[in-house]
């Protein structure tokens, strides 16, 4: 059994021997090898062999024949095979020898083809580097003609396209290495160039200003030129329907005054269109600027590019925004001040809206907040030193023209015409102070005399400039003269001119025409309660004023205040606000005149009173004298004949201050001459000198009652001198039974003597009566009345105590 395993096993590996590679049959040897039954397996191994062997021989003997019949084929194709391989040889000879040109030529032709490859491949490099060369040269030309943002574009497209195109070689890596140097040469370059720009509209602001506020000018006279155009359509259309001539009142004082200057202004406009105002950008070459923004965009710096700018411009600002010390000076000095204010703000507009980015709206409006804020400021100082109305009023509209200048950039300007209105209560400070010298020299000048008019046209010449009307006056041949002063024509032109002053400064101040009606108002006011007033005042009170030029005062300020009405009518005119206008403010100058009268009424009557104290000081009587009683004492004839002088002066007074003057003198005349009788120098008082006493009283009655002043009724003036009649009455005809009885009533004879003054006087005889006899005093007679005196003295005293009691 074990045997047939063993034969079976070698059997296998034996088939496995003949069907295997040979390759693989390592490990069916070494299972052989491995095994037991060696030998037995190498004689099966053998008689394989063998079997093998018979298999072959027998194959072969069966095709012998066929062997032997191809062998001597093929020794007979052998000499055929010489043969071919003879004329093979030939041929290749043959083959060799006709190539042998062809090889040349296919070698010269190869040649060629490598020429033409070399040739493509050269015209290859030098397509993607001829595009080098001539960038490079194109950027050789930008930076010798300076322009450096096309070089700078060429730089970038040289830098990422051609140069990556065009290959490793040793021009492109020396104009690679050349890049960055050319960019820091260009960014230097257009810095430069900025700085240069910065530096030349810093120098050419004011120019720039100048120009774009005279723009500014001409679109303001083209459009008050055409509101002129409406308004004077709509004034024809007015005067055609209310049927009024061109030469009416009304429209001279509405429109005189603005003639001239739309006239001038129509000039203005005639010459500024022949001359084109030219822009900022035709004054500035911006394109610095606008190359370095762009150079800087290209470079990546545009952020750094624009904080430089902007931090420049600040310096910039804060340069133009400080005031010359010596601004104040002359409007040239504003004038070239605003002019740079304008032209830094016209340029910073211009580069917002042609840049984008560089500086925006909210930069622009804190420059400008920056600006209005010192600009304010220092107009508030330096305007503070400036006391000429004129330089303010220029100053005025040289700010407005600023202020429409900025506001057509698009700039807010309320501030600065809220500053305007603040500076009007300085510039009418100002004109009040002017108008104060003004009427202090017409006062200083005038002659205090009516106008004396030759002829017609001398009297239309005052009347234009007053208005004046006198129905008695005119039918009056000529010469002939006006009641008041030169000094009440051009008190009026003043208030005139002043209410012109005053619409001057409010013009174009965007105000409504009531409210320019009330400030005028209001301004006009002042000047009349203040300044005129006071000019008056000053004038009443000077010490030199005479009797006749007081009266003139009063007719003056009489013909002034008629003329109010006609004032204010004027403000109606030239503010087209009627007067009869809810809550429009009324004119002053009625009581200012009232105030004014007054003061010169009671100056009148001081002077009076002093001129009467005067002749008084002259007096000398002699108070012991025997006799008297024959003509008056030569100081009262005097005196009366300078009343009756002066209040002849009084003719064209209202007749109530006439009257109340010469009441006024009369009883300052009574009363003086009671104090001269009582004065304690006047230790003595003789019946003689009464007597002469009694006749100048008696030629002052006869004054009195002659009328020197019309309008009093009956005996008015003589009682004034009353008191005295009764004190001299009682003396000279020595009825003192008759005053002492009658005492306290209302019927009393001497009803005006004071027991007082009755006592002094008395006093003042007793001691006369005394020293004369002082040798008589032995004669009954003398002895009576001596004794009669001192009863009446005892009884004054008496009946003065039981009075006080």
């Amino acid at each position: 059994m074990a045997n047939g395993e063993i034969a079976a096993e070698q059997e296998r590996i034996l088939r496995e021997i003949e069907s295997t590679d040979t390759n693989c049959i390592g490990p069916t040897l070494r299972s052989v090898y491995d095994g037991r039954e060696h030998g037995l397996f190498m004689v099966k191994l053998d008689g394989r062999i063998r079997n093998h062997d018979r298999d072959i021989e027998k194959m072969c003997n069966h095709h012998f024949q066929g062997f032997v019949d191809s062998i001597t084929e093929l020794l007979k194709v052998r000499g055929e095979a010489q043969k071919l391989k003879s004329q093979v040889t030939d041929t290749n000879q043959r083959l060799q020898d006709d190539g042998k040109g062809l090889l040349t030529c296919m070698d010269e032709m190869r040649q060629c083809r490598l020429q033409q490859r070399n040739i493509a491949t050269t015209i290859d490099k030098l397509t993607h580097c001829l595009p080098v060369l001539e960038m490079y040269s194109k950027l050789q030309e930008h930076m010798r003609l300076k322009r450096y943002y096309p070089a700078l574009r060429t730089l970038e497209l040289l830098e990422q396209t051609c140069l990556p195109r065009a290959g490793q070689y040793r021009f492109c890596s020396i104009m690679s290495d050349n890049i960055p140097r050319l960019r820091t040469l260009i960014r230097d370059t257009a810095m430069s160039q900025l700085k240069d720009f910065l530096e030349s509209i810093r120098k050419h602001s004011d120019k720039i200003g100048e120009t774009a506020m005279k723009q500014a000018q001409v679109q303001r006279s083209l459009d008050s030129t055409v509101s002129l155009q409406q308004r004077a359509a709509v004034g024809r259309r007015l005067r055609k329907e209310a049927g009024l001539g061109a030469g009416t009142d009304v429209d001279g004082q509405g429109s005189g005054p603005m003639t001239k200057q739309d006239s001038a202004v129509l000039d203005v406009d005639g010459e500024e269109d022949e001359d084109e105002v030219p822009g900022a950008q035709g004054l500035v070459d911006f394109s610095p600027v606008y190359r370095c923004l762009h150079i800087y965009t290209v470079l990546g710096s545009r952020e750094q590019f624009e904080n430089y700018y902007r931090k420049q411009r600040r310096k910039q600002a804060r340069l133009v925004l400080q005031p010359h010390s010596n601004m104040h000076q002359s409007l040239e000095g504003y004038r070239r001040y605003f002019n740079q204010i304008v032209g830094f703000f016209v340029i910073e507009d211009h580069i917002l809206h042609t840049t984008q980015g560089l500086v925006n709206r909210a930069y622009v409006e804190e420059l400008w907040e920056l600006a209005l804020s010192k600009t304010i400021a220092a107009l508030r100082t330096h305007s503070s030193y400036c006391a000429d109305p004129d330089l303010v009023l220029d100053l005025k509209n040289l700010i407005v023209l600023l202020a429409d200048t900025l506001q057509g950039y698009g700039f807010p300007v309320s501030q600065l015409f809220d500053m305007m209105l603040e500076m009007r209560e300085q510039y009418g400070e100002i004109l009040l102070k002017k108008w104060n010298l003004t009427f202090r020299q017409v006062l200083d000048q005038d002659n205090f005399s009516p106008i004396p008019v030759a002829t017609e046209e001398e009297h239309r010449r005052f009347t234009s400039q007053f208005p004046f009307q006198d129905p008695e006056l005119d039918k009056l041949p000529f010469p002939k003269k006006l009641p008041f002063s030169e000094f009440v024509p051009k008190v009026y032109s003043q208030l005139k001119e002043f209410i012109y002053a005053c619409l001057k400064y409010y013009e174009d101040l965007h105000l409504s025409s009531t409210e320019i009606d009330d400030i005028i108002r209001k301004s006009t006011n002042l000047l009349l309660t203040r300044t005129l007033s006071n000019c008056l005042q000053h004038a009443i009170k000077k010490k030199n004023v005479g009797l006749t030029e007081l009266v003139q005062v009063i007719i003056n300020t009489t013909h002034l205040e008629a003329s109010c009405v006609y004032l204010e009518e004027f403000i109606s005119n030239i503010t087209n606000v009627p007067t009869d206008t809810a809550n429009a403010t009324k004119l002053y100058g009625t009581s200012t005149f009232k105030d004014a009268r007054h003061a010169a009424e009671e100056e009148i009557y001081t002077n009076l009173n002093a001129k009467i104290d005067q002749f008084l000081q002259l007096a000398d009587y002699d108070w012991t004298a025997a006799q008297g009683g024959g003509a008056p004492s030569d100081y009262l004839s005097d005196l009366i004949a300078f009343l009756c002088s002066t209040f002849s002066v009084f003719t064209h007074l209202p007749g109530k201050v006439a009257q109340t003057a010469c009441m006024s003198a009369c009883q300052h005349l009574s009363t003086s001459l009671v104090q001269l009788l009582l004065e304690t120098d006047v230790r003595q008082v003789s019946m003689g000198a009464l007597q002469q006493f009694n006749t100048d009283v008696k030629e002052c009655e006869r004054f009195a009652r002659a009328g020197p002043v019309p309008g009093f009724q009956g005996d008015t003036l003589l009682l004034a001198f009353s008191d005295l009649r009764q004190l001299l009455d009682l003396f000279t005809q020595w009825d003192w039974s008759t005053y002492l009885a009658d005492y306290g009533r209302p019927t009393c004879k001497y009803l005006r003597v004071n027991p007082q003054t009755a006592l002094a006087l008395l006093e003042k005889m007793k001691d006369t009566s005394r020293k004369n006899n002082m040798f008589a005093q032995f004669r009954k007679n003398e002895r009576d009345k001596q004794k009669l005196i001192d009863t009446v003295v005892k009884q004054l005293r008496n009946l003065i105590s039981a009075h006080q009691t």
